[in-house]
């Protein structure tokens, strides 16, 4: 950095990571080499241990309303701070994505379900029905065809989102909005997964039948 390097230049250099380059030119003194010894030596650190691992897959499959939380999903640094509270090991958000990555666990939107309303005799029922229906597309094509068929709408309005500019300064959008929507019908074929889509004034039953 004396020499006028940029982080790109040292990181290229010493064949190290860009934010390696960058958090040790900012946390290492270079008047104190003891700086740049790795903080875990000290004791601090805290190795996971097979009953961390085991607790927080346990508490990820629940939700956080269970254990008195309000807030409505789970994140990493939310599960570090609960597991840090049950068993005293202190860990940063990332190394507890890390250990979820490495249990095959993906952060996902999560899907809404109705089988709470539902009637689950009905619903057993009716997915019995549905294997006979995708059993008799595939053999006798021209005795049954089985579509997925769902609605969607896409807004015009203009959302105002993040710029960047210089501190001090805000950038400034346009107040008008563009009202209105657009809302799609469509379908997918199961057996050649043909598809199909129009558009609609409305996403409502008496379309649907149409």
């Amino acid at each position: 950095m004396n020499d006028g390097k940029t982080y790109q230049e040292i990181s290229d250099f010493l064949d190290i990571a860009y934010p390696t380059v960058a958090y040790w030119a900012v946390h290492g003194d270079p008047d104190n080499l003891e700086s740049f010894l790795d903080g875990r030596r000290e004791g601090n650190f805290r190795k996971i241990t097979k009953e961390y691992e085991e607790l927080l897959l346990e508490v990820i499959e629940k939700e956080p309303t269970e254990y008195g939380y309000e807030f409505g999903r789970w994140t990493a640094a939310r599960l570090a701070t609960y597991l840090e509270k049950s068993t005293g090991i202190k860990l940063s958000g990332s190394q507890v994505r890390r250990v979820l990555e490495r249990k095959k666990y993906v952060y996902l939107w999560a899907k809404y379900s109705l089988e709470d309303k539902q009637n689950p005799e009905k619903r057993k029922a009716f997915k019995e029905k549905f294997k006979e229906y995708l059993r008799i597309t595939k053999e006798t094509l021209e005795r049954l065809q089985v579509w997925f068929w769902d609605e969607s709408g896409f807004s015009l309005r203009v959302i105002r989102r993040k710029n960047c500019g210089q501190k001090g300064r805000r950038k400034k959008v346009t107040g008008q909005r563009r009202k209105g929507r657009v809302n799609i019908m469509g379908g997918l074929r199961y057996h050649d997964k043909k598809r199909i889509n129009f558009v609609i004034q409305k996403g409502n039953a008496d379309v649907f039948d149409e």
